[in-house]
């Protein structure tokens, strides 16, 4: 099998908390996933150029979710609110490199859902797990600067501040530094977490 590259499938996870119960999306799901998309405030800070236009919610919850798994790069899920078991919000990861055991995480909450530290419960969930039960050594955050809410969740996740990198992404008003916050695995085993 020389030449050949090992692609290593990103693992199908789902996690529940008290509140939320995170699973990956489905077809039925993008209903929802299109309105989260679609609200303004989710809008001011996707990592995606304007010019793309909006998310095809189908596509994002199947081929593309599909297709991030597969190639081992990530996967897409959905914040499924336990109370009501409706979907609030969507987390996805990306850039896995499978040598670093490292991965970054996103995420985007429904309107009516923030504020209630969900996201925060959600990502902490994803991060627990793929650190755990799946070995990943370190998850990564990028947050733009300005999104304060954004920041509140790495925060309440227990994600630490590293530093900015300049001039690293996008959001729909054109180009932004990043903010590089990190859970890393030993940070698990710190008091408090």
């Amino acid at each position: 099998m020389s030449g050949e590259v090992a692609v290593r499938r990103f693992p199908t996870l789902t996690v529940s908390t008290p509140r939320v119960h995170v699973r990956p999306l489905r077809g039925s799901d993008a209903a929802a996933v299109s309105t989260i998309f679609a609200d303004k405030q989710t809008q001011r800070w996707l990592p995606f150029q304007r010019e793309l236009g909006q998310i095809d919610a189908e596509s994002w919850c199947t081929e593309m979710a599909q297709e991030r798994r597969d190639s081992g790069n990530g996967d897409h899920y959905g914040v499924i609110r336990r109370e009501d078991e409706r979907l609030v919000g969507c987390l996805w990861t990306k850039r896995t490199d499978w040598g670093g055991r490292v991965t970054e995480v996103s995420y985007a909450i429904a309107p009516e859902a923030r504020g209630f530290g969900m996201a925060a419960e959600a990502v902490d969930a994803i991060a627990v797990a793929l650190i755990l039960e799946h070995g990943f050594q370190r998850l990564e955050l990028r947050v733009a600067p300005g999104n304060t809410a954004s920041r509140r969740v790495a925060e309440k996740a227990g994600f630490t501040y590293e530093g900015l990198l300049r001039n690293a992404g996008y959001v729909h008003s054109g180009r932004v530094d990043l903010e590089v916050w990190s859970l890393v695995a030993a940070d698990l085993h710190a008091p408090g977490h």
